[in-house]
């Protein structure tokens, strides 16, 4: 909670009601209060900016149920099933206390004297102790069955077997029960020993658990398929008159959009009958309520060879192996004589991601996708592009200067403070863009003082990006809206989109920014779009062909299949290269829209990119590796 350190006691507890508070929900499961060691990032990040790296250790220590003055013998006979599962519970609670323990000191490579612990009990008190949890852990299991202590041990174990409870006698109960407590706590001062001494690579054990348990947690909410990519998109026109009908036909499918509502909603309705009940602490962000998760359909799209290849290409002449220079001559020869060396192994290796907003966007508006990207990356720098912030009404190409201009400052600026103290050995420039900001970026990188970093490209993350423009749109109340945009403000960005800017579609803005290799030198290619995002036309955000184009006869076809296969080219791969490129589907829960214009006109979604860091969670925790 926040209050004001200056105030005294009674004016910070007077305020906490008043105050905002920053909160983050957690619950940990009944299978998890016998034993559990994980790393939890407490993470305010909606309205705070703030990272709580924690760690969480249970373990039952001491445990006693009783009843006074029992009546009857049913009434006993209860009283020592209770007990019976009190001593199940310690056992299990002991196994997994030793478990992490043997895990732990396994995986920090620090051993743990194990006879400390074996010498705490005699020799008698150990094989009397062991005679009776063989017979309990036997009768839990049963003949035939798997035994599993945990399972049992979280359960309300009612065992009615006379035979069974006559076997052991109270003070035999009694004295277990009191045995195994002793040693459970000698085990957990144990560990709070090893964990004092061993805390900062245990917390980074434990965080790289996490993560991978994450993974696997959240690929509830992930549908992954693989497609080809086309060697290259065709229209009617480019077909000859025998072959037409039987291509078309095959061409002609189900809505995208549409089937990938009906796939998510499916898969929704799965997840409502599903109960997530795992032994790890479970973020209420997520487990809250798992039905209002985003469903997000991952398409990994597998690279055909390139349709063509031009040999007076800038980006084929590109050494991507070779050591890193410093893009200038004296700024290289700085850096050769602080290190020593020309190839400059040692030296540090520069990540900047650079978020680019929409239209009349604000340059915070990344800031959730950016705070994901630290938690993955700690060591990235970024830049949350102002360059254009209040004029994003105006021409892309001025826009795309302006960017181009603000992240070479902003380039130069870290490679300066690097090479004052040290080396630098690479680059990696990554770019994050929503909406229109992604036709910044893409112009941007046409910019000639851009030329010398584009070999340095690594990661693109496209949030529901126009990049094939509005040619095919089919929300009339939103071309309504771009249609008096144009006629009123006299829009320029506007009339590049809907390529009004020019009478000769050729002639466009757009058709000429897909034939730059704007897409060409990234390492990794990620399109989130939206079916529910009425703003931007599906096929555009995902770079893939729309059904009203494969029909489309005229030059406005023919205009959009050329810009396509142009962007697609990009994507593809050249053999010697390997690049990750994949289409996201994200379907939110929208019965928390409303009735409103927002969710009627499609806005709503095309906002909950911003407003919402789930989706975020889900793909970047998924995929780290294209994170860092």
């Amino acid at each position: 909670m926040f209050a004001p350190i200056s105030a005294n006691v009674s004016t910070i507890e007077a305020s906490l009601d008043a105050c905002s508070a920053a909160i983050h929900e957690f619950r940990i499961p009944p299978r998890a209060l016998l034993g559990l060691h994980s790393y939890c990032p407490v993470h305010f990040d909606v309205f705070h900016a703030v990272l709580v790296d924690t760690t969480v250790h249970i373990s039952l220590l001491k445990a006693d149920s009783h009843v006074s003055h029992p009546k009857a013998l049913d009434q006993l006979a209860n009283v020592d099933q209770e007990h019976i599962a009190v001593l199940r519970a310690l056992v299990a609670a002991r196994d997994i206390l030793l478990e992490e323990l043997r895990t732990l000191s396994k995986a920090i490579d620090q051993a743990i004297d194990f006879s400390d612990i074996d010498s705490e009990m005699d020799d008698k008190n150990v094989s009397y102790l062991q005679a009776n949890l063989d017979a309990v852990n036997n009768q839990a299991s049963g003949p035939g069955k798997q035994q599993n202590i945990v399972e049992g041990a979280n359960q309300s174990v009612g065992l009615s077997d006379d035979a069974f409870l006559c076997s052991l006698s109270r003070d035999s109960l009694m004295r277990s029960f009191h045995l195994l407590g002793n040693h459970i706590l000698y085990l957990w001062t144990t560990f709070l020993k090893f964990h004092r001494a061993n805390i900062t690579i245990i917390m980074e054990y434990l965080h790289d658990a996490w993560a991978i348990d994450r993974r696997a947690e959240w690929s509830i909410w992930m549908v992954y398929t693989k497609v080809e990519m086309p060697h290259q998109y065709i229209s009617s026109g480019f077909i000859e008159p025998s072959n037409r009908k039987r291509v078309l036909s095959s061409l002609k499918v189900d809505d995208p959009a549409q089937n990938a509502s009906m796939r998510a909603e499916l898969h929704r309705q799965s997840i409502a009958q599903m109960r997530i009940n795992h032994r790890s602490i479970q973020d209420l962000h997520i487990c809250g309520d798992p039905s209002r998760i985003p469903i997000v359909l991952v398409e990994r799209v597998i690279n055909a060879p390139r349709r063509t290849t031009s040999a007076n290409s800038y980006f084929s002449n590109l050494d991507f192996k070779g050591p890193v220079s410093l893009l200038t001559e004296s700024s290289f020869e700085t850096t050769k004589r602080q290190s020593g060396t020309g190839t400059q192994q040692n030296g540090r290796i520069l990540k900047v991601v650079v978020f680019v907003h929409g239209f009349q966007g604000h340059h915070l508006d990344l800031r959730l996708i950016r705070n994901q990207w630290l938690l993955i990356d700690p060591k990235i720098e970024f830049l949350m592009s102002e360059a254009n912030e209040d004029k994003t009404s105006g021409d892309f190409r001025e826009m795309g200067q302006r960017l181009a201009q603000e992240v070479i400052g902003f380039l130069k600026k870290k490679m300066e403070k690097i090479t004052r103290t040290g080396s630098l050995r690479n680059i990696k420039l990554s770019f994050v863009g929503h909406s229109i900001g992604n036709i910044i970026i893409r112009t941007a990188l046409t910019e000639g003082i851009l030329e010398p970093y584009l070999r340095f490209l690594h990661t693109y993350v496209s949030v529901s990006g126009p990049h094939l423009g509005y040619l095919y749109s089919f929300n009339s109340l939103f071309n309504s809206g771009l249609w008096l945009m144009k006629k009123l403000k006299g829009t320029r960005c506007i009339h590049q989109l809907t390529f009004s800017d020019d009478p000769d579609l050729q002639n466009t803005f757009l058709y000429k920014l897909c034939k730059h290799k704007t897409l060409e030198n990234f390492k990794n290619i990620v399109l989130l779009s939206s079916p529910q995002d009425g703003y931007v036309p599906y096929h555009s955000a995902r770079i893939e062909f729309c059904q009203a184009s494969v029909t489309d006869s005229s030059k406005k076809g023919k205009v959009f299949l050329e810009m396509l296969n142009n962007c697609t080219d990009q994507i593809r791969a050249q053999s010697s290269e390997h690049r990750v490129f994949m289409r996201c589907d994200i379907s939110f829960d929208s019965t928390h829209y409303g009735r409103n214009l927002n969710a009627f006109i499609g806005r709503a979604a095309h906002i909950e990119f911003l407003e919402s860091d789930i989706f975020a969670k889900l793909i970047m925790w998924s995929f780290p590796e294209l994170f860092r």
